[in-house]
């Protein structure tokens, strides 16, 4: 039986309020995803030792960058909007730190919504803060009374996307404000908005699986097609490990 790989996901947190404990929690459509891709999930979550986190990694074949609220722009040295909504600040100290080191490994990556946002910053790029500002005659990129708000891509054919989709024009699900503006040199555009928001990236190293998602095919209204990524991303990481397994014999 060919051994499944094991895929990390980070959580999102919710910190002590009221009464309340503090809690991670993650939408199912995530691990639900990898687990029918052919992964096992694994849930990562914001541990505070460095230590126990380069542990995790050195189990795991892959990981899963999640979606999420906003990553603060003052920690780029940028000034906070009023549009920003900040994730909880354990939750974006722990991911940085995580988004680092799986850089630093080259680890095979599935990057989706902020998780894309973020592996683009700590490769050297860097972000639209709330697109109708920035980009004020670009199309919708959310609606707030539509969790699954759809608009149209073009996807670069010679692409994990464009084997996921094929040619033509095809429609996600998209709920983000905030979007790459500068790509970090490592990386290479593989989907755009007519508009011209980057949806898509992949590594320009092609020896570090990198799929990157501005929009969610783990969301409740994903295609079958959607899906695919998922397989693909899950695809990549057992031929990766199974490489890395033959040159360490």
């Amino acid at each position: 039986m060919m051994k499944r790989p094991l895929i990390g996901l980070n959580c999102d947190y919710r910190g002590q309020n009221q009464g309340t404990p503090a809690y991670c929690y993650l939408a199912a459509g995530y691990f639900e995803s990898i687990a029918n891709a052919g992964g096992i999930p694994v849930l990562v979550p914001p541990v505070e030792d460095h230590d126990s986190l380069n542990q995790i990694l050195d189990t795991l074949d892959g990981f899963v960058l999640v979606g999420g609220g906003d990553l603060d722009p003052r920690n780029d040295g940028y000034m906070l909007h009023s549009s920003v909504r900040p994730m909880e600040p354990r939750r974006e100290q722990f991911d940085r730190r995580l988004a680092q080191e799986i850089a630093n490994r080259r680890m095979s990556l599935m990057a989706i919504g902020v998780g894309l946002q973020l592996i683009n910053i700590v490769e050297g790029g860097n972000l639209f803060y709330h697109i109708p500002i920035d980009l004020p005659h670009a199309l919708p990129h959310r609606d707030p009374h539509d969790p699954n708000h759809r608009h149209s891509l073009v996807v670069e054919p010679n692409s994990i996307l464009g084997r996921v989709y094929g040619e033509g024009e095809i429609r996600v699900t998209s709920r983000h404000h905030m979007a790459i503006d500068r790509l970090a040199e490592s990386f290479r555009v593989t989907a755009r908005c007519q508009d011209g928001v980057i949806e898509g990236i992949e590594s320009r190293d092609p020896s570090w699986l990198v799929v990157g998602c501005q929009f969610h095919p783990e969301s409740t209204a994903a295609s079958a097609l959607d899906i695919r990524i998922f397989e693909e991303f899950v695809e990549g990481t057992m031929a990766r490990a199974d490489q890395l397994q033959l040159a360490a014999a």
